[in-house]
């Protein structure tokens, strides 16, 4: 059976069986994992059913991040993925099980799990990308929407006279985690995409802080040569 009729089950199942009100992590989020997984893993020996298949079910235990399990969530989801891929996917290879149940339980960032296969890295990788960039940035926002969070701290934005704490000011996530992220990545070329959405999101901080002094036209280049990675070739 083709990739493509497999990820096409695995959405009729998601959209039949998946309930939860998180529209961050909704079947276009793991649609955009799988085609990130898909850039990352090109030209390696990566199998690509293993990759498939944890990108569409590593989500399918998903807690809130202010829920005090939220480190177990990945472990949660990765025994879940075993139970459906044996009981509603019984056509699906059974070597294949615990590659796949061990890619979602180490693609979380809380469950701080090191992946080690080159499936796992791949799918880790992916994820992670998600949260950087534009798409990244709208994602932030809408969860701490979603969890009554304030914005940004308006006199310090930065936190350069206070602690940081994204729990308090969600901009202060972006120094906390996303900005961190690319540090993070197991493949060189998920860090190298990482690196490149991560300075977009400098960019915005740079801009949001020079709006904050009331300049609307350019951006901060203090935040730009404290923050921006280099800019590598990909």
């Amino acid at each position: 059976m083709s990739l493509i009729r497999w990820q096409q089950r695995y959405e009729n199942w998601l959209q039949l069986n998946w309930q939860h009100d998180d529209k961050a992590h909704d079947i276009a989020h793991l649609r955009r994992v799988w085609m990130t997984a898909q850039r990352i893993m090109q030209g390696s020996q990566a199998d690509p059913h293993v990759v498939l298949t944890a990108c569409y079910f590593h989500d399918v235990v998903n807690l809130p991040k202010n829920h005090p399990e939220r480190h177990l969530a990945s472990t949660y989801a990765a025994e879940e993925t075993r139970r459906i891929l044996q009981q509603d996917f019984p056509d699906f290879p059974a070597d294949l099980v615990d590659a796949v149940a061990h890619a979602v339980q180490a693609h979380s960032f809380s469950a701080r799990i090191a992946p080690r296969t080159l499936e796992a890295k791949i799918v880790q990788d992916a994820d992670r990308l998600e949260s950087l960039g534009a798409i990244g940035l709208a994602r932030v926002f809408y969860t701490a929407g979603a969890l009554g969070r304030p914005l940004f701290d308006s006199e310090d934005p930065l936190g350069k006279t206070r602690e940081l704490d994204e729990v308090k000011w969600t901009l202060d996530h972006f120094q906390t985690k996303l900005l961190r992220l690319p540090e993070t990545m197991q493949t060189d070329k998920g860090r190298a995409l990482a690196e490149h959405n991560a300075d977009f999101l400098v960019h915005y901080m740079a801009k949001l802080c020079a709006e904050l002094q009331g300049d609307l036209t350019s951006l901060e280049s203090s935040v730009l040569s404290d923050f921006s990675p280099l800019q590598p070739e990909y």
